[in-house]
């Protein structure tokens, strides 16, 4: 290995004894291995900011009153038009005024009268009309009140023979009380069996219609000795204001369902009975001027 001086610095050449091969040549520069070129500088870039992010919306300053009042409002005015009296009169007789309820519907009900047909008016409305009447004229206040007849004892169960009934028809009406509120009662019925079922059915024309009404248990009846125990039911009818009339009757019998048989009790066939009766009432002079507010 040889040395030569070549250019700036030394150079390293390399050879061999044997037959020289060209090859290329590669010169290393010691200066340049001991003392390297600095690295260029690179020029810097100019970087643009990033833009600042936009902040939450605010909410737009309302300016608050401190009076509780409310804001007034702008009043509009309108110049006043003018009519003549004819036109007034025009607009007068065009007008109509129409009464409805909540739902639209007509107030009034018009309705008409043939000459031997008579308009039905309900009799509270003819007792207290009577009533302000013989009051003003300064008479004897007299009211006539319904009541109900029975064609029937209205305790049976007082009656002789009710147990031998109970015991022939497993069914019996055991008594009954009427008013203008409602008609109640009990009936008895022998125990066959857990199930069982009492309904009453009672008809206002004379069986021309009629409608059924179930009663309800009240407790057993318990009897010493061979007699049979039997259950209590309790029923009750209605008073529609058209039986208050004077001459009025209700029918009603009694249907034991037990064990798939019916047993029924009616009055031994005649059926029981109730008819609208009415009696007077002499009102005292105290109890009047208390009577003129009730009505």
């Amino acid at each position: 290995m040889e040395s030569h001086a070549h250019g700036s610095g030394p150079a390293l050449w390399f050879s061999s004894g044997f037959s020289e091969v060209s090859r290329p040549v590669k010169t290393f520069h010691l200066r340049d291995i001991y003392s390297p070129k600095p690295t260029p500088q690179r020029t810097p870039v100019a970087i643009r900011p990033p833009s600042p992010k936009p902040g939450p919306p605010q909410e737009p300053v309302v300016r608050r009153r401190k009076s509780c009042e409310p804001e007034p409002k702008p009043i509009m005015r309108r110049r006043a038009k003018s009519l003549s009296s004819s036109s007034e009169e025009h607009a007068c007789r065009n007008m109509q005024v129409r009464f409805v309820d909540s739902l639209g519907l007509e107030l009034e009900d018009v309705k008409f009268f043939k000459a031997s047909e008579d308009p039905t008016v309900p009799v509270h409305v003819i007792t207290r009309l009577l009533a302000s009447s013989e009051l003003a004229s300064r008479k004897k206040l007299e009211l006539s009140l319904p009541y109900f007849q029975p064609s029937f004892p209205d305790n049976m169960h007082a009656e002789a023979g009710f147990l031998k009934r109970l015991c022939q028809q497993r069914v019996c009406l055991e008594q009954v009380f009427c008013s203008e509120l409602g008609i109640i009662g009990t009936v008895q019925v022998l125990n066959l069996a857990y199930e069982k079922e009492v309904t009453i059915r009672y008809s206002f024309t004379e069986w021309k219609s009629s409608a059924e009404s179930k009663a309800s248990w009240i407790s057993t009846v318990h009897r010493d000795g061979p007699d049979p125990e039997s259950d209590m039911f309790r029923f009750h009818l209605p008073v529609p204001p058209f039986i208050l009339q004077p001459g009025a009757m209700l029918q009603f019998a009694f249907c034991y369902r037990v064990k798939g048989l019916e047993y029924w009790d009616n009055n031994g066939g005649l059926n029981y009975k109730l008819t609208c009766q009415t009696f007077k009432l002499t009102v005292p002079r105290e109890c009047e001027d208390s009577l003129v507010h009730f009505t």
